[in-house]
This record gives structure tokens, C-alpha cells and sequence, in this order.
């Protein structure tokens, strides 16, 4: 991972329609302030400060958005075993930069 920095508007509105989406808020499931990104930022995948990638404890909710280029792209929210967010996380199909960062009203929710 890279170094840390703060996390983005576009990153936090993202975040939070998901928590909402499972029914979840902020103040269930605290979002960080401050990120590290995976992949130098090519795909847009974000871990949480405080989280250690190495106690996944599962997904909240997966999304799907189509980016400007036609490749489904797939989103998910996950948390750690101890109740924390642990990543954004986004998995473009053919493995190339994310080109236009989501906006909610452009998501498929795949799955909660």
C-alpha cells in the first residue's frame, strides 16, 4: 500500500450510499478519515486507517458500475472481524484504470 492520505468527497459520499444501501450508517460503521490506496490508485480501491487487511471478516454490500469505457467494473464494501470498514474495494474486469469514479445513482447493487 502507499502512503496514507485523506479520504476523498467522491470516496465518502461513495461509502456512505453503500452503508445506507445495507442499512447501515456512519455511526455503525465509522468511516475513516484517512486511506491508503492499493494498486498506487489504478483501480480506485481504498483501505481505511485502523484496519488490518489481514482480518477480512467479509463483505457488507457489492455494487456494479459501468465505467466510460464500456468495462464493468465491481465494487465492494467490506469489513473486519472487529466490526470495522476495512476496504472499498473496486475490481474493473479487465484490470485497467479506473477512468471515471462512480457516482451512486450509476450502481447496480449486486448483493447485500
Amino acid at each position: 500500500m502507499n502512503e496514507t492520505r485523506e479520504i476523498r468527497p467522491e470516496e465518502l459520499n461513495l461509502v456512505t450510499f453503500l452503508l445506507a444501501q445495507c442499512g447501515f450508517t456512519p455511526d455503525d460503521f465509522p468511516v475513516s478519515s484517512t486511506v491508503s490506496e492499493y494498486e498506487g490508485g489504478i483501480m480506485g480501491s481504498i483501505n481505511m486507517e485502523g484496519s488490518d487487511p489481514d482480518l477480512y471478516a467479509g463483505d457488507l454490500i457489492q455494487a456494479e458500475y459501468t465505467d466510460v469505457d464500456g468495462i464493468e467494473v465491481i465494487i465492494t464494501l467490506t469489513r473486519d472481524t472487529n466490526n470495522r470498514l476495512l476496504d472499498l474495494d473496486f475490481w474493473k474486469m479487465n484490470f485497467s484504470k479506473l477512468i471515471r469514479y462512480p457516482i451512486p445513482d450509476k450502481l447496480t447493487i449486486l448483493r447485500k
